[in-house]
């Protein structure tokens, strides 16, 4: 199997050696020189260095292996609708870091668009990542205009549906060992612009139907979340139609692939009225009373629903005038 040194990995290296180095450095300082001693003892220090930097190197191997393959975990799917825009790449790029750090997780990154864009074609590839690129238009009637607010229709349905097709069909074709392991996996859908915690991955992991935890800065509240009583979900905190089915942000939960094979109806309503998108999903897999709560009862916020401010592009657009703009060819 091949392994990739991440550039974290190359860092900690670096700062390893030169910690060591700078060590050595200092016990050399105030020490009287015995120059018949002085060859022996210096070869005797360089030893010990080259050992505790094979330990080191080691480490760093035994770590790198056991992130990618740790048989035991189960998988996470994570499906992103990402479409094109000024911070689509910072966006993608802040998620990928975070993904990094999570082992056995595989991402599904859905574009908006016709075919697949060369910007997000080569950020995939250099990501370090084990993923999948996919691409699903969204019909020009049901897409947001520009000035539309964001709340006026469901955004993303589309491309989360395209990620769930692509799960089924790989479903359909596993054998053996391989459905075994679809079967224990859980799908998560993280939009390329909220923030996300390591913890939630390790707590979504082991999934049986449908987990749910809150989600900070939504829905015009510091947080949305399940209510928990006695261990079970009995109504859900939130500011705007309760009486939802259920009234959760879209990061608000993760679903058994197990639970997704066995309901190929299961998808997301493009039509959805307004905070609905959700609901039009979920409906399909469980009741309430299936619920399980994650996050210490859902008591702990892990996620947020945090937004990138849209850039101004005033002064650009006047250098454009002048025919001064910022060169086409270099990515932002």
């Amino acid at each position: 199997m091949r392994v990739r040194l991440k550039l974290k990995t190359v860092f900690v290296f670096y700062f390893m050696v030169s910690l060591l180095g700078l060590i050595y450095a200092l016990m050399q300082l105030g020490q009287r020189c015995d120059c018949r001693d002085y060859g022996e003892s210096k070869d005797q220090q360089i030893s010990q260095l080259r050992g505790e930097l094979q330990k080191l190197q080691e480490h760093i191997k035994t770590s790198e292996l056991s992130k990618i393959s740790k048989p035991n975990l189960h998988a996470i799917y994570v499906i992103t609708p990402t479409y094109a825009r000024l911070v689509q790449k910072a966006e993608l790029s802040r998620l990928s870091h975070t993904f990094l750090h999570v082992p056995r997780l595989h991402w599904i990154v859905v574009e908006d668009a016709a075919q697949p864009t060369p910007l997000v074609t080569d950020f995939l590839a250099a990501s370090g990542l084990t993923y999948t690129h996919l691409h699903k238009l969204t019909p020009k009637d049901k897409k947001l205009q520009e000035n539309d607010p964001s709340w006026l229709k469901p955004r993303g349905a589309e491309q989360r549906n395209e990620g769930l097709r692509w799960l089924r069909d790989m479903g359909a074709a596993a054998e053996g060992k391989e459905a075994a392991a679809l079967e224990e996996a859980v799908v998560y859908f993280a939009d390329d612009d909220n923030t996300y915690s390591l913890q939630l991955f390790e707590e979504m992991r082991y999934t049986n139907r449908v987990s749910v935890w809150p989600v900070g800065l939504v829905g015009g509240m510091k947080f949305e979340s399940p209510v928990v009583q006695d261990g079970r979900v009995v109504r859900f905190h939130t500011g705007w139609r309760p009486n939802r089915p259920f009234p959760m942000d879209m990061a608000g939960f993760a679903v058994s692939l197990r639970l997704i094979l066995s309901n190929p109806e299961a998808c997301f309503d493009g039509d959805a009225q307004m905070g609905f998108l959700e609901s039009s999903f979920l409906q399909h897999l469980v009741t309430m009373d299936d619920l399980e709560p994650k996050a210490d009862l859902c008591t702990k916020v892990l996620v947020w629903h945090t937004r990138t401010e849209k850039p101004k592009m005033k002064r650009e657009d006047a250098l454009q005038r002048q025919g001064l703009g910022s060169d086409p060819d270099v990515e932002v």
